[in-house]
This record gives C-alpha cells, structure tokens and sequence, in this order.
C-alpha cells in the first residue's frame, strides 16, 4: 500500500511542449487523489518558471542551462552548473522525501532524475517525440519506466521499460464551447477563423508569413488569433493593429488554449509532439509546417505521421512565406475537406494518454 498523501516531484521544463505535458500528469494525479503534495522543479530563466505557477504548483528552479554549439565560457561553466545543480536536487529530495520522481525532458530533469535514481526513488520519464531528447536518452537506463508517444522506440530505450502512452494533454484542451470562444476573444461569429500558433516561444517563419498576408486575411474577410512569442510580439502586434476593427489579433501568449480551439475553423501550426497531440484530440483541420531547427527533424516525422493518414495538410518551412496562406484561404473556404481533416484526425487521438501515465506511476509507487 502506497502511503497517504502521495508526494511527487515533477522535473523539466524550456517549452511548452515539455511543461504542459507536466502539468497534465500533476492535474490528473490531483483529480484522483486530491491530497497529493506535488513539486515541480525547472531550470532558472526559462518559461515554467512562470507557467507552472499560473497552472497552481509550487516550482524551485535550478541553476542549470544546455551546452551551446560552439566554445565559450559559458560552455566552459557547465560542469560547475551541473554538479551544483545535482546537489541542489539532492538536497530538495532528501528535504521533500518525494514517493516517486517523474521527469519530462529539459534541462532540469537531468540533475533531478540522477539525484532521484542515485537514491532508488521510483522514477518515470515521458518522451513526447518520435525522435527522443538528449537528456532522456542519457537517462533511460537509470529510471524504471519510460512513457511513449509514438511505436518504434526501441531504438533509443531499452524495450522493457516502454510504455506507449501517448502524450499527456491538459483535459479541458478539447472542452472549450464555440460560442463562449468567440466572446472571449471578440471574434464576430460570421466570419471564417485562422488560427496560428508557432509553439509557446513562437516562430519566426509562421510569424514572416502572416505579417505579409494580413491585408489578404482582411479583405478575405478572415479573422485571425495569432500566438507570435515573445520576441516577435512587439512588431507583430503593431502590424495587426495597423488593421484594427478587422479581428485580426496578435496574441504574444494565449493562456486559454481550449476557447482559441474552439474558436478556430482551421489551424495553422508548428509540428511538435504537443501541438500535434492537441490537433488530435480537438480534432482541428491543420496545416503542419515543421520546424528546420530540430533534432533529426522530427517535427516532419510528427507531421508525416497524420499527413499519410490524410489527416493534416503538409507545407515545408521553405516554401512557407509563398504557399502558406494560399492553401490556409483554399482551406477555410472548403467546409467539405475541412470537415474531412478533422474526422480523420480525431481518429488518431489518444485521449487517455495521461490515464495511462500516471497509472504506471501509481504502479511503480505501489511496488
């Protein structure tokens, strides 16, 4: 018998393709046993320093960062940040006593899971790509279970210890209500809605792209909730604004992804396991451009997995900024291929994913 209230750690971090998978887990674990103490640990600087919190999670943050492609100083630094980051952890798992340590990818898992692993504290990583991070990789023969989105992954993990779970996506993603949506955002419920969505830190090609073609958007008579990322917020909000009374909004960050779904009649979209995810269990038409600046480009491998089903529309990052908004406006205004896209997406959602999850953590804890 598992000991009453279950204390867990939660560790990693850097994007949303890694925090909102953790959260996920943490809100499941709650939902079944409300007691539970849940600590999230991630890396100082970076996103779920904030976004856990706003999500209702206590998050300590590590001095820890990736290694950069060429010699510097900074890369000269790491081991000094690594070996204090291990202790770090240490000293908050030896304070917390956590029943188990879960572990998402990112800089921060790393130092949490060997402290973790060192102790014989049960421990489980999730794996959101079809491609698998450096950092679970490394980890994947010290920890007892490891949770899959994709088949195939033997390559990377030993095969006993997988589980293919799919992704974790928060619960209410797939619950937003149209009609509330539209008054959330202030869209006008007669016209067509695009939705474009770069990742939570945004991307620069979708973001090119869409500045050229909101003059075609407004007298398409389209509307458009544009997440554009931090960096590229400031610009992007001036030359939406410069169309102001048409409905079309740069957003740097929407917190209420569900409504901004709802609200859509077609998604245009970076291709990572997360967003990917979401798109199915939405059950959204999309257009898929990969992101170039990934490992063994498994964004396209994402992307490809719903394009052979004829379940997602493919453009290449390269021909983006000419063919994107050619085939988004073709697209909105074909109901008939849009509803086609969005019954074969559906058919490949794994909504119980986060179930599953946390299911193989209950059974790690209760061994």
């Amino acid at each position: 018998m598992t000991k009453t209230p279950l204390r867990i750690i939660i560790s990693g971090g850097g994007t949303g393709g890694h925090i909102f998978p953790a959260v996920a887990i943490a809100n499941e674990l709650r939902r079944r046993l409300p007691d539970t103490e849940i600590l999230f640990v991630g890396a100082n600087g970076r996103m779920e320093m904030t976004r856990v919190p706003d999500a209702g999670y206590k998050i300590v943050g590590l001095d820890i960062t990736g290694l950069q492609r060429r010699l510097t100083p900074h890369n000269l630094l790491f081991p000094v940040r690594v070996f204090r980051s291990v202790r770090k952890a240490g000293k908050l798992i030896e304070e917390f006593r956590p029943d188990a340590v879960v572990g998402v990818g990112g800089y921060a898992s790393a130092p949490v899971l060997l402290a973790a692993t060192s102790r014989a504290i049960p421990s489980l990583i999730q794996e959101q790509n079809s491609y698998a991070g450096l950092v679970n990789k490394l980890l994947a023969r010290r920890v007892n279970r490891i949770c899959v989105a994709y088949d195939g992954m033997e390559k990377f993990f030993p095969a006993n210890k997988l589980v293919v779970t799919g992704n974790p996506v928060r619960a209410e993603i797939a619950g937003g209500i149209r009609a509330e949506a539209l008054a959330f955002f202030g869209l006008n419920p007669d016209k067509k809605t695009l939705l474009v969505v770069g990742g939570s830190l945004g991307a620069r090609t979708l973001n090119l792209a869409t500045v050229a073609a909101l003059q075609r958007l407004r007298e398409a008579g389209v509307q458009l909730l544009w997440q554009t990322g931090k960096l590229y917020f400031p610009e992007a909000q001036k030359q939406a604004e410069a169309h102001k009374g048409d409905h079309l909004y740069a957003l740097e960050f929407i917190k209420r992804m569900d409504l901004a779904y709802a609200a859509a009649d077609v998604v245009i979209s970076r291709a990572g396991a997360l967003s990917v995810s979401e798109l199915c269990l939405t059950g959204k038409a999309s257009i898929l451009v990969p992101s170039p600046n990934v490992a063994e480009d498994h964004q396209t491998k994402n992307a490809l997995a719903l394009v052979s089903k004829g379940a997602a529309v493919l453009i290449t990052d390269e021909h983006a900024q000419a063919r994107l908004y050619d085939e988004a406006l073709r697209l909105l205004h074909d109901p008939e291929r849009q509803q086609q896209l969005s019954t074969r997406v559906r058919e490949l959602a794994r909504p119980n994913a986060t179930d599953l999850i946390v299911d193989e953590l209950l059974k790690l804890i209760k061994k």
